[in-house]
């Protein structure tokens, strides 16, 4: 009954100031723009974008997800460094033991020029309840669909980020 922590990793041949612009400063704009069959759009609730802001991210009809909230944590454009917590959310997709989920990443970059994105999650359940790995995993593997999406899109639009 203790909180799940996961590792995740992805390499691409992006850099790292256009892998952290593309997922952390302008993925707002670009994630409705290139998964508009499930993203209808991102809301900034409060805030200006940095650490305490609140974002909703609404979906398209149909998809997993008819929103979700999350809470910027930390921001660090110099180390590439951004966390956030997903607070709150509404749909099919959501595994009702879960009180949160906490997300830390970090871009460096790798010895051939490219980028290497880690992220630490952390799943976080109600209390008396258990979150098991494989309740979690068709999430991740989403994230990992997302990542791909996003890095094609800005190797095809070297300018769009």
């Amino acid at each position: 009954m203790g909180v799940l922590t996961l590792n995740a990793e992805e390499t691409s041949t992006l850099p790292p100031e256009k892998l952290f612009k593309l997922f952390v400063l302008h993925f707002d704009t670009l994630l409705p723009k290139v998964l508009p069959q499930v993203v209808k759009n991102v809301e900034l609730i409060s805030g200006d974008g940095g650490p305490g802001s609140i974002k909703k991210f609404n979906f398209v009809e149909g998809a997993d997800w008819k929103y979700f909230k999350h809470r910027v944590d930390a921001l660090d454009k110099e180390n590439k460094i951004y966390n956030y917590t997903a607070i709150e959310g509404e749909g099919d997709a959501n595994i009702p033991t879960i009180d949160h989920v906490s997300y830390e990443s970090k871009v460096v970059g790798t010895p051939d020029g490219g980028s290497k994105s880690t992220v630490v999650i952390k799943f976080y359940p109600k209390p008396g309840a258990e979150i098991k790995e494989e309740q979690v995993k068709g999430g991740l593997e989403k994230e990992k669909g997302i990542f791909k999406a996003l890095e094609a899109y800005a190797l095809a639009n070297p300018n769009a980020v």
